[in-house]
């Protein structure tokens, strides 16, 4: 308890040394969006922000908006625009967001990104992690994840040292979203109803990609360069 404490005084100190940075991450289903969202946050003292664990808080407690949201997961589909509109408005909203924020699963859609603009949230950086879809499914097919405390690994590329069991006890599960045949179609609503932010972040001089690398440390530290230096690598599509 006493070292991640110490470790999040040292991001916020770090922090206040840096540029402020309201940060999207884009990239597919299985990118590594989620991992690299919470390397920044240490990195930089801000929160990372997934609709994603949101949601599934909701699920496991059994809420309403959890029960929509999930009927729409086990077919594939995003969750309604309203939904998590209303999620990431709430969020934003909150003192720990005043020095900066990374949105890692919103916006999905344009008119979700337009929302955004609309709400007067002000994006200083778009990050794309480009991962072909083979790779994808490979990964998503080894990803485990904590119901307890929310924590994300994979059997091959980022192991939790106690196995099949997270680091705070509890049994890792597979998500039922991981399915191959849910991942296909997730991947197909992304190609769809995703990717065109690409297109809507570029004209807007914010987006920058880098390719997903077999070992969490290059990724990294390609993220590192887009954000700390300018350096972009790759071509855009």
């Amino acid at each position: 308890m006493k070292k991640a404490e110490s470790r999040r005084k040292r991001a916020a100190k770090r922090g206040k040394n840096m540029r402020k940075l309201n940060l999207i991450l884009l990239g597919a289903p299985g990118a590594g969006k989620g991992t690299q969202a919470e390397l920044i946050s240490e990195r930089y003292g801000i929160p990372a922000i997934s609709t994603g664990a949101i949601i599934r808080e909701e699920i496991a407690a059994g809420s309403e908006l959890g029960l929509t949201v999930k009927a729409c997961m086990e077919r594939g589909e995003l969750a309604p625009d309203e939904v998590v509109i209303g999620i990431i408005k709430s969020r934003l909203a909150r003192p720990d967001c005043e020095r900066g924020f990374i949105l890692d699963g919103f916006p999905r859609t344009v008119p979700q990104a337009e929302a955004l603009d609309q709400m007067g949230v002000e994006i200083t950086d778009v990050v794309s992690i480009e991962v072909d879809d083979e790779a994808i499914a490979r990964r998503m097919s080894g990803r485990r994840v904590c119901k307890k405390c929310g924590a994300t690994y994979h059997t091959v590329y980022n192991p939790s040292p106690k196995g099949e069991t997270c680091v705070c006890g509890e049994p890792l599960t597979r998500r039922a979203d991981d399915d191959p045949d849910v991942v296909k179609s997730r991947l197909a609503v992304y190609h769809e109803q995703t990717e065109p932010l690409k297109a809507f972040y570029k004209e807007k001089g914010l987006l920058k990609i880098i390719f997903g690398q077999e070992k969490l440390e290059d990724t990294t530290a390609l993220m590192r360069g887009a954000l700390e230096s300018g350096d972009v690598t790759g071509k855009d599509r």
